[in-house]
């Protein structure tokens, strides 16, 4: 396993190194930061090319990327070139914003795998029953509906929620922005401004992966339940939830644990609109900024942990192949 888990990662450095290169190209080729400065009639042509060889735009795209590349593996990211930014460290913001977003994701992913395979299982072994055309319904608007309208649709409610609890003589518990000192008071006024800062926003996210995970396990439990072996331990006589549990559920995982590992990356960088609509700074603002701001170190940095994070998982999910099905052997 350690051999495997170490050829796996030596395999992943080309792969991000590829990735990295395809990534600055695509971001250099997105636009000009000192574009607005050019385009500025009372700028003399002496000070752009003074910005443009401080920001290193002066030299060969590859050179530029080649100085970029040893810096970030030395853990040196780089400044954000955005007008006005006054020399804001890219691995410093990088990082905060991806702490906002990793605690928001996190229990939003969670949920939506433990729902989502719950129901999965369920609504396959209740097949065509009444919960099953529920859950299908369900799943199915959640795939329809844009994550933005989710969102909205949530702090609609959560809006109209505080009010009926205001009218009952309680306090406004959901909040639709976080706060901005942070968590203050005892442990259990904290809780109850923890819970209700996060819950509207984890469950924008959770639905849309919610549907994904049910929809897939479900597919993934049928198939399971007709298969040779399962037919074989039912004809031996072993209790039905043994069947369900021990035979049929541990393989029905694999496509789950697949999905998973890729959409945890995507979910991750692209908490972009329900953080715009809940106020939240993290990746998904951090990336919306540089992209307007055209700054190319920033969006390099939010573009390689994202990667990084999309292989990390991919990993933990052959290493858990492994556990999931004895057919699967790790060389």
């Amino acid at each position: 396993m350690f051999r495997y888990v170490i050829r796996r990662i030596l395999i992943s450095i080309p792969i991000l190194g590829i990735g990295s290169f395809l990534a600055y190209l695509m971001v250099a080729a997105a636009g000009d930061p000192i574009s607005e400065m050019r385009m500025n009639p009372n700028v003399s042509e002496e000070v752009i090319a003074a910005t443009a060889r401080e920001l290193g735009l002066d030299r060969p795209i590859l050179v530029r990327y080649w100085d970029w590349l040893v810096n970030f593996v030395q853990g040196d990211w780089g400044t954000s070139v955005a007008l006005g930014s006054a020399q804001v460290d890219v691995y410093d913001q990088v990082m905060r914003a991806f702490g906002v977003t990793f605690r928001l994701v996190l229990g939003a992913e969670l949920l939506a795998i433990t729902l989502g395979i719950a129901v999965g299982v369920f609504t396959a072994v209740k097949q065509y029953s009444i919960f099953d055309y529920a859950a299908t319904t369900l799943a199915f608007m959640m795939f329809s509906m844009p994550l933005f309208c989710v969102a909205i649709l949530l702090k609609t409610y959560g809006i109209q929620f505080n009010d009926l609890l205001v009218s009952l003589g309680g306090e406004r518990w959901l909040r639709t922005i976080p706060p901005a000192r942070g968590f203050q008071g005892d442990f259990g006024e904290q809780f109850f401004q923890y819970t209700g800062t996060y819950l509207l926003p984890t469950i924008s996210l959770m639905l849309i992966s919610f549907a994904a995970y049910s929809r897939f396990q479900r597919s993934a439990m049928l198939e399971t339940l007709g298969s040779d072996y399962v037919r074989t331990a039912r004809a031996k006589g072993l209790r039905p939830g043994r069947v369900i549990f021990r035979h049929a559920f541990r393989n029905a995982l694999i496509p789950v644990t697949t999905l998973v590992s890729l959409n945890f990356g995507a979910v991750l960088g692209g908490a972009i609109m329900t953080e715009q609509v809940f106020g939240w700074s993290g990746m998904g603002n951090l990336l919306v900024n540089a992209v307007q701001q055209h700054d190319a170190p920033m969006l390099m940095g939010w573009l390689m942990v994202t990667a990084i994070i999309t292989v990390l998982f991919n990993l933990v999910a052959d290493i858990v192949y492994g556990f999931l099905d004895p057919r699967i052997r790790i060389g």
